[in-house]
């Protein structure tokens, strides 16, 4: 260009930035100013152009000059308009036209931007993407605004896409404004210092902004010094900003690592960095990413007095956090409290000094980097002449996220040979081969696909090869292989063409995806102009003079704590050890609470739970006690032992404190989403006060809930605020005057102990007593757990009974992530579960029909479907499950436990979901559709809606859904049955021989030879009136055509007798184990007739272990099952019926009156061994005889309840909690970490019982002696006794041990 015409467009810029711009109503300039149209010739340069008329010069919108606009002389991807608009320049809208007159336009674009017509950025929206709309004619005018303003001289558009009928056709606009900034030029030595003069008020709010770009990926930029010799420093590592704090002189760690943040910050492109903390907290803010730290409380009035920047210029007691590596780079607009420090070093103020030479303005070294985006990009260049000398020298720079990809291969033409330069695992390999034979191999290197850049150097000569990686020595071999390149030569970096001529390209590794820069052929550098103009070498799928590498892990879209790791096109999150799952660490793999996991079929045990599911708060181990009307959550904290305070003159108060092992978000939810809660608060006094009189001071206080300035006045039973016990709501204290029977201060031990049950107060975090200076003042104090029960969520249900009704909730917000589950249960084949609208975007999960669900959302890359179908009907009216999830990766689709559907997200689309109308349940805003039946548990990222409320409110759906024995009732086993509720089941296990909340647990008890338990079979009417019982269908008079039996054994003795039943004609049934360890059933159905000797044919049933009988008959059929083996049949001769039943024997029989001899032997040894799960129809002689204390039952000799299933073990060795990261593929997170109670043996059972029978008789004796006490203080009767009787603390922390189960759990000797 002329020197003149640069002078003249320099001027007309000039002209135009100083103009006045347009200002809005409040004073503040718009920038929307029209930038092209007043610009030379000079400031447009393209790739090429179909024609003089067809030139650059006439892009501009709406003009029709020349040919009416910009065509390239080809039409595709390598094509690309310039624009300078003369300075630095903020930029905000892109307008785009088609050629005037034509069928040229352009449909997809990219824009680019460069401060200096090289190094050009990539401008990219929100969501990542690229690519901007364009034209769908020549002649509209199509304006795109910037998400982000961009700051830049240079404006480079990329056609993408254009109309397939014409070719690329384009007119330009560029709306702005001009943009002024200071600017300094630091060279790794030079810096500025900043000394306050005048200390700051504590209430200032400091802050801390610059702009900055640097190729070096290290270096200081900000070193804060204040006083006590305190410092924040703000350093350049890897290419990432760390901000660390340090104190006097620093320990070789470097100082405590704060924060970190950003990413690629080494990219010669302008960086945003701002600093704002006010006392202890800081945000630290890089370009659109702010991440909050709590700075230590050293800092807690802190204050700058000298802010160093380019590097550490203080008085030498801190060691550097980067020694010896400066930033070397430009900053802009550096301002400190409104204060612009680079305008004070250029004005030469007093307060800046400038450190060695600092220059005002930004010179950048002119670096070419290279992109490979995809799997066919390759760069082709030629060798050089001086090869022909025998000594090479090739280099290069890479950066890379991908663990393999080819970086160089050439032919070795004279040997048939190749060479490949390429990483595999993150190392750098060399490998020489010859037909299909290696011939060298080298490796060096590691790590190498960190994303920073790493310098390659591949070095030949006479006999020596050698590789080097980031300067260091590398690898190096000696070898007689020669590296004849010469000028013909064709060296391929990244990959290889799709032809090649005669001889193919072979390629041992994947492409390589990546950057590279900085290429020397010994030492010469390449011209990648002339490559780029096609003047040098060959190239396809390229990005030439930009690095357009991401750090699709800044910000991490990994949850919880996820690790992400990262290729070129995507990333992955490792979940381990998180307790989430998913693509993106999003979904909790624990349940919401003890309720789920109990209708899950688990019992009593420590389980995870996760309060709010994908929400924020972490998962937490609690004890669940499943019972058979509740489910309980216990949560423990650090002092549930009786605690006892003596007097003492100088004490000042007793303080308690309470650490719970639940943090205080997950108590806090817990509570709240529990209908009940309860913590018991034990205390006991003598002469210690609580709460003197109406109007005084308290003596004793505690304080609950999350807010500490909650203190509590109130004892259990009576209600906030009161202060009162439970004796003053039930006027019963010792002296009616007080309400409480501790203010009596009578000089005897008495309590005022009861339940906390008011959600509000609770936990129990503190306790404080003061009355225990007074001489002979004595307290003893025990908190509880804290014990909650009822899932409110879980449960919380709508019945929708129109097509046309639905509930409507505000706008379900779920951009990033989304997961959303519920349960339903219908009879008809099809609705709209949920659905929620957007301007384009939606979400919507729907019953398509009556074995599909289908989940469909738009986030801007068109709609999706995911659809699950089952093989089973999903309207049979059984609660059935769906968990649907989308992320920026993947979308998923569960139903009940049937094959998850999951479709991938586009690596470069949409990301975000926009949704701006309300939501809907149950229906849709068109009333078409609607779903018909129940919906429960509704939850939107772990936020359970409250459908019941609303359906209070809303015509056409009932709050509720009762039903719940077709879906759970499967749970209650052994014969059990299951019994509707409100809100959930229970298991009746009154017609089963086990006991439980599923009737699962096993009554057993262990027999000895003169054991004995008769179930006596007497009138029905007497029968029905015995509630205490277990009702039978078998009365006296009954004849009996047919009979089902079970029961478990386990012996080592035989013969042995299992079980004798009989009858008032002489008839019997005899179970036993004869001589030869074989079950043996014996039938005699008739008096006058012989008994039928029924024998199995499996063996050895007397080993010790545990075996189970299944005995069936159905007249003269006989069926009989031995534990898991296959089933004998037999079959009766004499008779089929069984008449008038007298009683069922188990053990010994005492009296064997119409027996022959043999018999009368066999039922006198009873049995040695244990006996469970014992059922002869519908009576469980067993379980009546340890459990229910019935009259039908005799029970003669030693009877132990114990557990016939497991074996001898120490009843009190130590449970084992099992986490799930042990056994990652077998342990089921819907499992029980610890069992609630190791099971005992006969032997150790009797003597726990003996122990507990002992422990049980003291204790209700002092408990009766304190009734007496009570009744004695009430009726004011007060009796001396000798000291030492009278100040006994009765009360032992045996006693009022810690509440665990409320599973009552048993042992018997009868």
């Amino acid at each position: 260009m002329p020197l003149g015409s640069k002078r003249l467009s320099g001027i007309i810029v000039l002209i135009a930035s100083l103009l006045p711009g347009s200002y809005g109503t409040d004073g503040e300039e718009v920038c929307d100013n029209p930038l092209v149209s007043s610009l030379p010739s000079s400031s447009f340069r393209s790739s090429s152009q179909l024609s003089s008329s067809h030139g650059a010069v006439f892009a501009k919108v709406n003009r029709r000059e020349g040919a009416g606009g910009w065509s390239p002389l080809f039409s595709d991807r390598y094509q690309w308009l310039e624009v300078d608009l003369g300075r630095r320049t903020q930029i905000t809208v892109v307008a785009t036209q088609g050629r005037y007159g034509s069928s040229d336009w352009l449909t997809a674009y990219l824009l680019m931007f460069s401060d200096t017509g090289h190094n050009w950025k990539q401008h990219r929206q929100e969501d990542n993407l690229g690519a901007y709309p364009g034209n769908n004619n020549a002649d509209t005018v199509v304006k795109y605004k910037l998400e982000q303003p961009e700051v830049a001289r240079y404006l480079r558009l990329i056609p993408l896409d254009w109309n397939p009928t014409g070719r690329i056709g384009l007119r330009l606009e560029i709306y702005g404004c001009r943009y002024t900034s200071d600017i300094a030029s630091f060279d790794g030595s030079s810096s500025l210092v900043y000394r306050l003069s005048i200390r700051p008020s504590w209430t200032v709010k400091e802050i801390i902004s610059l702009k900055f770009k640097t190729l070096k990926n290290s270096g200081t930029l900000l070193h804060a010094e204040g006083q006590r010799d305190h410092s924040l420093n703000l350093v350049l590592e890897k290419g990432k900003l760390l901000l660390y704090h340090q104190q006097a002189v620093s320990s070789s760690s470097g100082g405590q690592l704060l924060v970190s943040l950003g990413s690629l910050l080494d990219d010669q492109h302008w960086h945003h960095v701002k600093l704002e903390w006010l006392n202890l907290h800081l945000n630290l803010t890089v370009d659109k990413s702010t991440q909050q730290v709590q700075l230590p409380s050293e800092l807690n009035h802190w204050y700058i007095h000298t802010l160093s920047v380019a590097a550490v210029q203080s008085h030498g007691l801190q060691k550097p956090i980067l020694p010896n590596r400066n930033f070397h780079g430009c900053m802009e607009n550096l301002i400190y409290t409104d204060l612009n420090l680079i305008d004070l070093a250029k004005r030469n103020s007093p307060q800046v000094t400038v450190m060695s030479n600092v220059t005002f303005s930004c010179v950048e070294p002119v670096s070419v980097a290279v992109t490979f985006y995809d799997t066919h990009s390759f760069l082709q260049l030629p060798g050089l002449p001086s090869w022909t000398s025998g000594v090479i020298s090739i280099a290069l720079q890479f950066r890379t996220w991908n663990k393999a990809g080819l970086l160089l291969t050439f032919d070795l033409l004279q040997q048939k040979g190749s060479v490949f330069l390429y990483l595999s695992e993150a190392r750098l390999r060399l490998q020489i081969t010859q037909v299909d034979r290696t011939l060298l191999e080298l490796s060096t290197g590691s790590v190498l696909n960190d994303g920073q850049w790493h310098s390659v150097e591949l070095t030949s000569k006479q006999d020596h090869l050698s590789i080097t990686v980031d300067k260091d020595k590398g690898a190096t071999a000696h070898t007689s292989i020669p590296l004849p390149l010469t000028s013909d030569s064709q060296l391929l970096f990244g990959g290889c063409p799709a032809q090649r001529g005669s001889l193919e390209c072979r390629n041992p590794v994947k492409v390589f995806q990546g950057c590279m820069r900085l290429f020397t052929l010994d030492n010469q550098p390449v011209d990648f102009i002339k490559v780029q103009q096609r003047l040098l070498g060959n190239y396809s799928h390229l990005q030439i003079d930009m690095c357009g590498i991401i750090d699709r892990c800044s910000p991490s879209y990994c949850e919880h704590r996820g690790r992400c790791t990262q290729s070129w096109s995507t990333f992955h999150c490792n979940c381990t050890n998180t307790g989430y799952r998913g693509a993106t660490c999003h979904s909790s793999i624990y349940e919401q609470s003890c309720e789920m996991y109990k209708h899950k079929g688990n019992i009593s045990g420590l389980y995870h739970i996760d309060v709010d599911g994908s929400g924020p708060i972490k998962p937490q181990l609690v004890y669940c006690n499943m019972t058979e009307d509740k489910t309980w959550i216990v949560i423990q904290h650090n002092n549930t032992e009786l605690t006892r305070v003596q007097s003492s003159p100088e004490r000042s108060p007793h303080f308690a404190h309470f650490d719970y092992s639940a943090q205080e978000e997950q108590l806090a939810t817990i509570i709240s989403q529990s209908e009940y809660c309860e913590q018991e608060l034990f205390y006991h006094c003598r002469r210690s006060r609580l709460f003197n009189i109406p109007d005084g001071s308290p003596f004793s206080w505690w304080v609950g809930a999350p807010d500490p300035s909650q203190v509590q006045t109130y004892r259990g039973g009576a209600l906030p605020g009161s202060r009162q016990c439970a004796c003053g709501l039930q006027d019963n204290c010792l002296d009616l005057t007080y309400y409480c029977n501790c203010d009596a201060d009578y000089d005897q031990w008495t309590d005022d102990s009861g339940l906390l049950t008011h959600k509000n107060s609770l936990p129990v975090r503190s306790l404080v007593l003061g009355d225990i200076q007074r001489l002979g003042s004595e307290a003893a104090y025990r908190v509880g757990p804290l014990h909650c029960h009822g899932d409110k969520n879980f449960w919380n249900a709508a019945f929708f009974d129109k097509e046309t009704s639905y509930l409507h909730f505000p706008t379900f917000h779920g951009e990033l992530n989304a997961d959303i589950s519920f349960l339903f249960k219908t009879t008809f084949s099809s609705g709209v579960f949920l659905e929620n609208l957007g301007i384009k975007d939606f979400i919507r999960i729907e019953l398509s029909s009556s074995t599909e669900v289908i989940f469909s959302f738009d986030v801007g890359n068109g709609p999706l479907d995911v659809r699950v179908e089952t093989s089973l009907p999903l309207n049979d009216n059984r609660w059935h499950s769906v968990r649907a999830e989308r992320n920026v990766k993947e979308a998923s689709l569960r139903v009940d436990n049937f094959p998850v559907t999951t479709k991938e997200a586009p690596a470069d689309g949409h990301i975000h979901l926009q949704l701006n109308s309300q939501l809907f349940i149950g229906g849709t805003a068109s009333r078409q559709k609607g779903f018909l039946g129940c919906i429960r548990s509704l939850q939107l990222n772990g936020v359970t809606l409250d459908l019941e409320e609303r359906a209070k409110i809303t015509p056409g759906v009932q709050p509720g859904c009762p039903g719940h024995c077709n879906s759970y009732g499967t749970l209650c086993q052994n014969h059990g049955q299951c019994v509707e509720k409100a809100k959930g089941f229970s298991c009746d296990c009154s017609q089963s021989a086990y006991t439980g909340i599923f009737c699962h647990k096993e009554v057993s008890a262990s027999f000895e030879s003169t054991t004995s338990i008769t179930y006596i079979l007497k009138d029905p009417h007497e029968l029905s009136r015995n509630t205490s019982t277990l009702p039978s269908t078998i009365s006296p008079d009954v004849s009996l055509r047919g009979e089902n039996i079970s029961l478990s054994f386990r012996t080592i003795k035989s013969p042995a007798l299992l079980l004798y039943i009989s009858s008032f004609y002489g008839e019997y049934l005899i179970l036993l184990i004869n001589k030869h360890d074989k079950l043996e059933l014996r039938y005699k159905l008739h008096s006058s007739k012989g008994v039928e000797v029924l024998t199995s044919t499996h063996m050895d049933l007397a080993d010790g272990h545990l075996h189970t009988v299944t005995i069936q008959r159905n007249t003269d059929t006989v069926s009989v099952q031995i534990d898991q083996k296959v089933a004998e049949d037999f079959n009766l001769t004499s008779d089929v019926e069984f008449h008038s039943l007298k009683s069922l024997i188990l053990g010994r029989v005492q009296e064997s009156d119409g027996l022959d001899a043999e018999l009368t032997w066999l039922t006198s040894l009873g049995l040695t061994g244990c006996l469970s799960g014992v059922r002869f129809n519908t009576i469980c002689p067993l379980k009546a005889a340890l459990l229910n204390a019935d009259s039908h039952v005799i029970v003669t000799g030693p009877l132990v309840q114990s557990s016939c299933a497991t074996s001898l073990v120490d009843p009190y060795a130590a449970e084992t909690t099992h986490s799930i990261s042990e056994q990652p593929d077998l342990m089921d997170p819907g499992q029980p970490l610890v069992n609630a109670i190791r099971k005992d043996s006969a032997l150790i059972g009797g003597v726990i019982a003996v122990v507990i029978f002992v422990t049980v008789c003291i204790l209700a004796f002092v408990a009766r002696f304190i009734c007496s006490r009570k009744e004695t203080y009430r009726n004011q009767e007060v009796k001396a006794t000798e000291p030492e009787d009278t100040h006994e603390f009765p009360f032992s922390s045996q006693a009022n041990s810690p509440r665990v189960p409320r599973e009552s759990q048993k042992e018997f000797f009868i």
